[in-house]
């Protein structure tokens, strides 16, 4: 870390100059960060192209928001090395954003095989691609805050401490940040990439929470399904910490850090953390209490007493070094982005144009103090 000592700034947007007409190559765009990060791709000039497989929920954001009128959408399971080799090829990208994954800690206990196959893989898999076809670009592999060995740490995790995960997914996402390493390592080093022409560093992000999220087993789209049928939500977990932020926050950090990379690979090819304020680390039952209060109509969750398999308690990440040498930190608090998720939430129920909703949460977004 010393060689990027003084590098720090103050936090800022992503670069408009720097994305537009630049050739994008993002895997997940049919998810829910995924979607969210092709519509502002898309609003920045981006030439995106987005591979991914058909949207993983019904209704889905990548649907609702028509995300596929602005962006070439193909899809292709990143587990298909031979599909997804020849979709980076016809696409040329100056810049790969891998959020393709099976996102669901649940799921991995119910598909294990899918999980690894997927997270691990499938990111074997981008690399590869990229390797072979000798690509020159920037690539950031998004994966997971439950990359960390969790030792249930009442403090955040720093990039520097190990990977590791007990349960599927999370143990999943330690692998894809040690293969990550070693391709770093093998084939893409820091310090030549004028010679091999690939600048690599993976994402960290803690729990993205907004408009549109419809997963499955997941806390805000559980809660919203529910409020929108007038029924109480059944929640799993009421007292874990989790590191929440809006979905726009990780998303500035993985454009900004791709950005550095374009610059000065020795310097930001690593590993880097996006989480919020320290007071915005809150227990499960403190955003289902403050969603149902927003929400109103008698909306109301109450504990699931059934049995279910092991998820972290606490987990928090420290973001020092995105604020000190990417010039990143939240610029949203908890409690205003809980209020954005109620508002996009209400425009479904009324029937509004999502597109225009969602663009116009993001352009809100842009326009916030970004110091």
């Amino acid at each position: 870390m010393n060689d990027i000592v003084g590098m720090s700034g103050p936090a800022g947007l992503p670069n408009r100059s720097f994305w537009n007409n630049r050739r994008v190559f993002l895997t997940g765009h049919t998810g829910f960060k995924g979607s969210w990060l092709s519509l502002w791709l898309s609003l920045l000039g981006a030439d995106l192209t987005g591979c991914a497989l058909d949207p993983p929920t019904q209704p889905s954001l990548f649907q609702q928001a028509k995300v596929a009128t602005t962006i070439r959408s193909i899809i292709a399971d990143v587990r298909d090395f031979n599909r997804l080799k020849s979709a980076v090829a016809e696409a040329r990208p100056e810049v790969i954003i891998h959020l393709a994954a099976q996102s669901v800690v649940r799921r991995g206990y119910e598909d294990p095989i899918e999980t690894y196959s997927s997270n691990v893989m499938g990111t074997v898999n981008v690399f590869e691609a990229v390797r072979q076809l000798k690509c020159s670009c920037v690539v950031v592999n998004v994966t997971s805050d439950k990359s960390y060995a969790n030792r249930e740490w009442v403090w955040g995790y720093r990039e520097d401490e190990p990977m590791g995960g007990r349960d599927p997914y999370s143990n999943s996402k330690g692998c894809a940040e040690l293969v990550t390493t070693a391709y770093r390592e093998s084939f893409f080093p820091a310090k030549s990439v004028d010679q091999h022409g690939v600048a690599l560093a993976s994402a960290r992000a803690g729990n993205a929470i907004g408009g549109g999220d419809w997963t499955g087993d997941q806390l805000i789209p559980d809660l919203m399904r529910a409020f929108l049928t007038g029924k109480p939500c059944l929640i799993r977990n009421p007292s874990a910490f989790r590191p929440w932020q809006f979905v726009l926050e990780p998303l500035r950090g993985y454009l900004i850090l791709a950005e550095k990379l374009s610059e000065d690979a020795s310097r930001f090819a690593s590993g880097w953390n996006f989480g919020p304020a320290e007071a915005d680390a809150k227990p499960v039952s403190w955003i289902a209490d403050k969603l149902a209060q927003l929400w109103g109509d008698g909306a109301s969750w109450a504990q699931d007493s059934g049995a279910h398999p092991h998820e972290a308690h606490a987990l928090k990440l420290d973001a020092s070094k995105a604020k000190a040498y990417l010039g990143w930190h939240p610029v949203l608090p908890l409690g205003p982005a809980i209020e954005w998720i109620v508002e996009w939430y209400r425009a479904f129920q009324s029937g509004a144009d999502l597109r225009c909703v969602t663009r116009s949460q993001i352009e809100r977004y842009e326009a916030l103090p970004q110091n």
